[in-house]
């Protein structure tokens, strides 16, 4: 139970930690856009935080990384999220749903996150953050669609 605590740690400190800017870090001029559809979002309270990286190390990060694009949105308005700008490549998208936008996931007995989470490609999430190449999308030169369900552990 202590390894599975520590994992749920590391799964709200890494999703958080890059999702905490409001804006892209990256220009919106030319690129391709994604949109991302959110589903099953269980309320309309607090933010959306989204956070997409090509950088594997940094997934689902995008912590000092200035080749990441990141979005915060109302969650009223989170059901659909757009990046736009996108150099082709492939990338891993994250999502928080910071219920009460303080900026930090919350959590239960100090381990696990009490707001929601989700990841590109439905992503499986075990004992902490999914693989880089399970969440990874390739983009082009055309728009992309992704659709990111959320996930509540409680």
């Amino acid at each position: 139970m202590q390894n599975r605590s520590r994992h749920f740690l590391s799964l709200g400190a890494l999703v958080l930690a890059g999702l905490s800017l409001p804006q892209s870090a990256s220009s919106t001029e030319g690129g391709t856009s994604v949109t991302v559809t959110v589903t099953n979002l269980r309320n309309e309270r607090g933010v959306v935080r989204a956070c997409m990286t090509r950088e594997q190390e940094r997934f689902p990060r995008c912590q000092d990384n200035a080749q990441s694009y990141r979005v915060v949105v109302p969650a009223g308005e989170a059901a659909t999220l757009r990046f736009t700008g996108v150099a082709p490549g492939t990338y891993g998208i994250a999502l928080l749903h910071d219920e009460n936008d303080n900026g930090r996931i919350d959590r239960a007995l100090g381990m696990m996150p009490r707001e929601g989470f989700g990841f590109s490609r439905d992503a499986p999430v075990r004992m902490g953050p999914p693989d880089f190449e399970d969440a990874a999308i390739t983009v082009g030169v055309t728009p992309v669609r992704q659709t990111i369900r959320m996930r509540y552990m409680l």
